[in-house]
């Protein structure tokens, strides 16, 4: 079965997809199989930042489990991530800062100067036995995936999107920037201009340093007004082509899709991407202990489902998300959303099972609702949409008609 684009929408007539798309006035042709590829790896079971630490829980595992529970992740559309090689790293990352990793990672400590200068073995980026290897199988996957996209299609990989790492130091449990090394090797591959998304509920404040200034990337952000890293304001647009959206705290799902259909997808649009990349933070719902939104999982599901025939290749990251339950069943939602999968209102057994096996140290955890581990989908948390958000809103878009 074929697949036709035509006009900004894809025609379903096969299992391939066709793209006509006009690049350099030239008519470019991608034929690609319709079906997603997902990116995993055994690195992410078992390994944590340490007990303390809110990276403790498991999550690309659950993710990996449910949706093979489900039937939904055959061995067909699965690969394994490969770890990056140090010298693909150095296409953002320093070298030194290559160096240092790796060795804090062999020697399992590092010294005073060395936490100074590049951020390793503080208290959001501990010293641990995998520090180098997991963040370098992240972004192993995110490379992968560029060359995956080449002739377009759509590829998930929810170990990624560790967004806050800098050039030459780690940051906000980010110590490599995958979003980053992917967007540099799509572009390096002739995939661009690329728009990167980002509706964790922290700023992006590494990737909007890698591209500020760059006119072949666009970025989204839409991120908790007021909260750490206390970067992308409204006004801060990262030399011309970012879109800084704060919100306040309680940001509801109606308030969302104001944002999501005003500013969101057509700033996507306007921007005519050979490629998007989409960081889908889990920490932006409400029961995340590291943020104050109000939004259910289904606002990043929709996100999903509306980005998935903007461009003839679409890249999912993972990101942040500090509940274990809320997590593994937003992206695992995300998966079923990529598939066209419908997301069942109770779970099989074996699914249960799954989100039954969880814990977690927080007081939450010890009596998690029913809900968690019966179902995927939230419920929908709806809300006045308040005028600081439709004001904000409204800005991007004015600002957006200038930029076209």
């Amino acid at each position: 079965m074929l697949s036709e684009y035509r006009h900004g929408r894809w025609l379903a007539i096969g299992a391939w997809r066709v793209a006509t798309l006009a690049s350099a006035g030239r008519a470019l042709i991608c034929v690609y199989m319709q079906k997603p590829l997902f990116i995993g790896s055994n690195i992410y079971r078992g390994s944590t930042y340490g007990p303390m630490h809110p990276l403790s829980i498991p999550r690309v595992p659950t993710v990996m489990d449910l949706a093979r529970a489900m039937g939904w992740l055959p061995q067909a559309q699965y690969r394994v991530s490969p770890r990056a090689r140090p010298a693909g790293l150095t296409t953002f990352h320093t070298p030194a800062y290559i160096a240092a990793l790796q060795a804090a990672e062999t020697v399992q400590a590092v010294d005073t100067q060395t936490q100074a200068r590049h951020g390793l073995g503080t208290l959001s980026n501990p010293v641990f036995p995998e520090m180098f290897r997991r963040p370098a199988t992240a972004a192993g996957g995110a490379l992968l995936a560029a060359e995956l996209l080449v002739h377009g299609g759509t590829v998930y990989n929810p170990g990624g999107g560790t967004h806050h790492g800098m050039a030459d130091r780690a940051g906000g449990f980010c110590y490599l920037n995958d979003p980053v090394l992917a967007i540099q090797r799509l572009l390096a591959l002739g995939c661009g201009p690329v728009v990167y998304i980002d509706i964790d509920a922290h700023h992006c404040d590494g990737v909007a340093s890698a591209f500020d200034g760059a006119e072949d990337v666009r970025m989204i952000s839409v991120h908790e007004e007021a909260r750490w890293p206390f970067t992308g304001a409204l006004t801060d647009v990262a030399g011309g082509a970012a879109l800084n959206l704060p919100v306040p705290r309680e940001f509801n799902d109606d308030e969302f899709l104001l944002v999501l259909h005003e500013v969101i997808l057509p700033a996507a649009a306007a921007f005519r991407p050979g490629a998007i990349v989409l960081q889908c933070g889990a920490d932006a719902v409400a029961e995340d202990p590291l943020s104050r939104l109000s939004l259910s999982n289904n606002a990043h599901w929709q996100t999903v489902k509306r980005l998935r025939n903007l461009a003839p290749r679409l890249l999912v990251l993972g990101g942040g998300g500090y509940n274990p339950w809320s997590v593994g069943r937003l992206w695992t939602g995300v998966w079923a959303t990529l598939n066209g999968h419908a997301i069942p209102d109770h779970l099989p057994p074996e699914a249960e099972t799954v989100l039954r096996g969880l814990t977690w140290s927080r007081a939450a955890g010890r009596n998690p609702p029913e809900h968690w581990s019966t179902t995927l989908r939230d419920a929908p948390r709806n809300g006045l949409i308040r005028e600081e958000v439709r004001t904000r809103a409204k800005a991007l878009t004015a600002r957006l008609l200038v930029q076209v």
